[in-house]
């Protein structure tokens, strides 16, 4: 049996469609239920954040993750497959009208993405002041806070709602299967069979 880390909401919601789509049967979670059990499969449901650490202490087989959250967290786990689903950017955000300027002395930058910020800045050797926040970011360049703030943009519509713009896109992320390394080996052809089923499925999807 197979365990698998689903983050709560819609990326688990669409992954266990992807289930229903490749074993024809039904998956889905009881009412406020975390676990379901399948002949299988035991799925976990957890939150988003913690899928990848769930998948690397071997609490779960395999995971579905962002590859933002992947990037910013830098756990040591294998990134099987793209799902191409939950497609979005990481971005810097400005005040509208202002000018992105990385020469400018001393750049103070909100972020709930500390180590995406600081790889991206120190890339460019440009030295800046991290402030973490974990909500209502766009909020720190209304106040005074932050210069700017890097944030995941979808649509960007809650930037211009809140008088902000994207000035640059610092990556592309979308949702991830991963599996821990020791599963992959003491489990192969299981996570390989799995893999190799949700690719048809990714594979089939992107034809039609």
């Amino acid at each position: 049996m197979l365990s698998v880390a689903l983050p709560k909401g819609r990326i688990a919601k669409e992954t266990l469609e992807i289930f229903e789509t490749i074993f024809g049967d039904s998956f889905a979670f009881d009412d406020r239920k975390l676990i379901l059990e399948t002949p299988k499969f035991r799925f976990l449901l957890v939150r988003n954040q913690d899928v990848a650490t769930y998948v690397f202490h071997q609490a779960a087989d395999i995971g579905v993750v962002g590859l933002d959250t992947l990037e910013e967290q830098g756990l040591d786990v294998i990134r099987l497959l793209d799902l191409k689903r939950g497609i979005c950017k990481v971005s810097i955000g400005m005040k509208k009208g202002e000018k992105f300027d990385i020469n400018k002395p001393e750049i103070k930058v909100a972020s709930k993405m500390v180590n995406i910020t600081k790889r991206y800045f120190e890339e460019r050797a440009v030295s800046v002041d991290i402030i973490k926040l974990y909500g209502s970011i766009e909020l720190a360049p209304l106040i005074g806070l932050a210069d700017m703030i890097v944030d995941v943009v979808e649509t960007g519509a809650t930037m211009k709602q809140n008088g902000l713009e994207v000035v640059q896109d610092i990556m592309t992320s979308s949702t991830y299967l991963i599996a821990n390394k020791n599963s992959y080996i003491a489990k192969k052809d299981e996570v390989l069979d799995i893999y190799k089923k949700i690719n048809e499925v990714i594979k089939a999807e992107q034809k039609a």
